[in-house]
């Protein structure tokens, strides 16, 4: 991934991006160029989640090289927005939005107990902070067990990050501030993350 100088970022906040979207789309190129989107989770040195049994693509990832693309807010960015437009009219149309690339190795995991502790991680991380969080042990134990066959782990230890947050931070003060006003009145989504974008 291209990351111009101003836009990049450390791996605190592209673990923060992680974090809030909760889900990323794995790629390969083992036996043929594959992609699935997945839930998934970065504890310390890799990266968590699980595919459905069905799903081929797990089929030829084990050992092989991964890379992992996750999304977080993005805007469209009108060349209206930015006061410099008025002085000299040399503005054009852009996106702002906030990736996160994470290479690694991949390793599979077919046994219950390893997709058990997967889905109990992820779903103890979505479900934190709601008035009553769901745990597996809410559900029976037989179908959990029969869910859980349905599944296969996915444990990637990560070996590269690139984080790029691309919220106008190359422009000038009064064109940022531009940017964010009109973020501000049409899409709080995306002016929230370039706020967060610019405390640096």
């Amino acid at each position: 991934m291209y990351v111009a100088a101003p836009d990049r970022s450390d791996e605190e906040r592209a673990r923060a991006t992680v974090d809030a979207a909760g889900i990323g789309t794995v790629f390969s190129a083992a036996g043929g160029l594959h992609a699935t989107t997945l839930p998934l989770l970065w504890v310390g040195e890799t990266v968590i989640g699980h595919f459905a049994k069905a799903n081929r693509h797990w089929r030829e990832l084990d050992g092989a090289e991964v890379l992992i693309v996750v999304t977080g807010p993005d805007s469209y960015v009108s060349p209206g927005w930015y006061p410099s437009k008025a002085e000299h009219g040399r503005a054009v149309p852009t996106w702002n939005y906030s990736e996160v690339q994470l290479r690694g190795r991949a390793s599979v995991h077919e046994d219950a107990a390893a997709c058990r502790d997967i889905v109990a991680r992820l779903t103890a991380r979505h479900e934190a902070g709601r008035p009553a969080p769901w745990g597996l042990d809410d559900a029976p134990t037989t179908y959990i067990e029969q869910q859980l066959k349905a599944i296969v782990g996915l444990r990637v230890a990560v070996t590269e990050v690139t984080a790029k947050e691309k919220w106008s931070r190359g422009r000038s003060p009064e064109d940022i501030a531009g940017v964010q006003a009109a973020l501000d009145a049409s899409d709080p989504v995306a002016a929230a993350e370039m706020r967060r974008a610019r405390d640096v």
